[in-house]
């Protein structure tokens, strides 16, 4: 039951995260500025607090940190081309699908009929609605299609890295050990990248807003981050990481309500198509 309240903490407090990064601002920059703030608050806590990584962990934190700096970079190239309600969905749609398996591969977890039935739902919700902005959206038109294929690209590291941090979370006999330093690690890359480029940006924004909005992503991240991965933790990694997925839905309404992005009745019904299944997966356990 913990777990399930962990994963749908995650799911909502990623939505947002999301939102955040593809908001008002640069993903590139507005990344920057969370993970600025992440090694900041992470610091103290990683150095101080707990318990520092020992021999073979540090061999994982290094897998931790290449693999998320590539699901960053991703994530912003895809926020880049297209709109948070086209991109988002497909990234966090298609990265349970590729969990399922690298969990049934590592960890030997399975799925019953039921189960396998909310994947093939998910899966079909994540096609239906790739076609429906491949025809209708009208938005970064020209840079559609690239958006989605990096997109699917970007899923697929959601399920590398959310296997892998399955995997250090469980190999580290502290987990509070293996957050604090994955928070203070894999938040280094992104602010020498955002320096960089706001160094050359010709209109440079009011950087008090984007300073604010970097503290307020720091927090969602460790709540959305840290829940899923202790999820990962204490039930099954392919289900977690399915459940968390509802994303989509609060996605949406996010993107609706606060971006003013046309999200209209059939991309909502697609994206709780996506939903249903997730849900699915979980009650068919």
């Amino acid at each position: 039951m913990l777990a399930t309240v962990l994963a749908l903490s995650a799911a909502f407090l990623h939505a947002v995260f999301g939102a955040l990064q593809k908001g008002r601002f640069d993903p590139w920059l507005s990344r920057g500025a969370i993970d600025a703030w992440l090694f900041v608050l992470s610091a103290p806590v990683a150095l101080f607090l707990v318990p520092w990584p020992e021999g073979r962990e540090w061999l994982i934190m290094l897998g931790v940190m290449v693999i998320h700096f590539a699901y960053k970079v991703g994530m912003a190239l895809a926020f880049s081309r297209g709109a948070f309600t086209v991109v988002y969905p497909v990234v966090r749609g298609s990265g349970p699908l590729f969990t399922v398996f690298g969990a049934w591969l590592i960890f030997g977890e399975t799925f019953t009929p039921v189960q396998w039935l909310g994947v093939l739902v998910l899966v079909a919700g994540i096609f239906g609605l790739a076609v429906y902005n491949l025809i209708h959206v009208e938005i970064d038109r020209e840079t559609l299609v690239p958006a989605l294929w990096l997109a699917l690209a970007t899923g697929a590291m959601v399920a590398l890295y959310t296997t892998y941090d399955a995997y250090g979370i469980r190999a580290t006999p502290n987990p509070f050990t293996f957050l604090a330093w994955f928070f203070f690690l894999t938040a280094m890359d992104m602010p020498v990248i955002a320096a960089l480029r706001w160094r050359n940006l010709r209109h440079r924004p009011d950087p008090r807003p984007l300073v604010l909005m970097g503290l307020f992503g720091a927090v969602v991240a460790w709540g959305s981050f840290g829940s899923v991965m202790l999820a990962t933790r204490l039930d099954k990694v392919g289900e977690a990481a399915v459940l968390r997925e509802t994303s989509t839905v609060f996605a949406a309404l996010i993107g609706w309500l606060v971006l003013k992005e046309t999200v209209g009745p059939r991309r909502l019904a697609l994206m709780t198509v996506i939903a249903a299944g997730a849900v699915i997966v979980e009650l068919g356990s």
